[in-house]
């Protein structure tokens, strides 16, 4: 297993299914996301992701990484350092598009009234 997969399987076990918005009703034989729910959220195939896990992919995209890091819900950090681990430099000047978890909170408490976060380009990010 490459540092990429480790990773990226360190991160999919850290986080939630429910925070993701995924139903947490059958028992799980480990921790976190499924491979398949990652998979969904990022927009990528299943296979992809086993492959990246297992280092048996070529370097993804950095789009890709930016599609997971989203999410995994990383912070700009941890995007910073997937970004490293797939082989491109992350740009220090770049606006953050993750959005922190306690903003999550807020659109939860706001789910039943429009709302639209943009990020400091006015680029519309929910």
């Amino acid at each position: 297993m490459s540092d990429l997969g480790a990773a990226l399987r360190s991160w999919r076990g850290r986080l939630e299914p429910a925070a993701a918005g995924f139903a947490h009703n059958s028992p799980r034989r480990v921790p976190g996301l499924r491979r398949e729910e990652l998979a969904v959220l990022a927009g990528i195939s299943v296979e992809y992701v086993v492959r990246l896990e297992q280092g048996r992919a070529p370097t993804p995209s950095a789009q890709v990484c930016t599609a997971l890091a989203r999410a995994l819900q990383l912070s700009d950090d941890e995007q910073a350092h997937l970004l490293r681990l797939a082989g491109h430099a992350a740009d220090p000047a770049r606006i953050p598009r993750l959005l922190p978890r306690s903003l999550h909170r807020i659109m939860a408490q706001l789910s039943g009234h429009p709302l639209a976060v943009y990020d400091a380009a006015w680029r519309l990010l929910h």
